[in-house]
């Protein structure tokens, strides 16, 4: 429900990737009237924040809500998406930072926090690993078998480990659950052979439709939880989305970027 309030009110979010189809949390049809706003900014910097969203949705539940990357403003995680409201519960922007300084999008160590915390609740065994002997890097990557980028990426899986990065891919089916695109990934996630199943598929072979207990649906949760809406979305280690489809070169480049950064304590 609120996710809807804020498309109506500010448009979607776009990523560098292949897009999500539409899927709204809740109809429209049963939407509340919004609560007044508060006559005055009472309480702390998160009451103030709170009653501010409250205001646009009385159902308003926050996944996070810490300090933001810059001065005046809390930064708060709801129904995916990361806004940004100031300390006095006036203003709200959705949109992600750009640090010109240090040149490259900004978040707060709560906010990268936060991530790692979801990110680690998939084990091991419910990831699709394409890793080198000894990797350097791994990301994770939230991945859908149809997206032309997410194929792109896969091609270069080979030149990725080369380049010492392991890649750990999650199940985000983009035309939303109970497709077919969500059908042909159960069938991945459930093959023998899930490396195999998961290149064919994305050669544009077919895979033998098979079900069992997969984690393709919680994953998929868990990227829409994280604001995932296109794929290939791939996380760095330390919690940074480094965004869509990046060439080797480039995303090994981002990802020492990160690495030093992470140990000048930024983390």
């Amino acid at each position: 429900m609120y996710r809807l309030v804020i498309a109506a009110l500010l448009g979607a979010l776009s990523l560098t990737a292949c897009a999500q189809s539409s899927q709204p949390a809740a109809s429209a049809a049963g939407a509340k009237p919004a609560a007044a706003a508060p006559a005055a900014a009472t309480g702390n910097v998160d009451q103030r924040v709170g009653a501010a969203l409250k205001a646009l949705d009385p159902d308003f539940k926050p996944d996070y809500i810490g300090a933001a990357p810059f001065p005046g403003f809390r930064e708060v995680v709801v129904g995916g998406q990361v806004l940004y409201v100031s300390d006095d519960g006036r203003y709200l922007i959705q949109a992600q930072p750009f640090d010109i300084q240090n040149k490259q999008f900004a978040a707060s160590p709560g906010l990268l926090a936060y991530r790692r915390k979801q990110l680690d609740t998939v084990p091991k065994a419910d990831r699709i690993v394409f890793a080198p002997a000894n990797p350097k890097y791994t990301v994770t990557v939230f991945t859908d078998v149809e997206c032309g980028y997410c194929r792109k990426l896969h091609s270069e899986i080979g030149e990725l480990n080369k380049q010492g990065i392991a890649v750990e891919y999650l199940a985000f089916p983009r035309m939303g659950l109970g497709s077919q695109d969500h059908k042909e990934m159960i069938a991945v996630w459930c093959a023998a052979d899930r490396k195999q199943a998961l290149t064919a598929a994305k050669s544009g072979q077919p895979v033998n439709a098979k079900d069992c207990k997969n984690p393709v649906s919680m994953e998929y949760t868990l990227g829409q939880r994280l604001g995932v809406n296109g794929t290939p979305a791939i996380f760095a280690p330390d919690g940074t989305q480094l965004g869509g489809y990046l060439p080797p070169a480039q995303l090994r480049e981002a990802l020492e970027k990160r690495a030093v950064t992470t140990a000048g304590g930024s983390r």
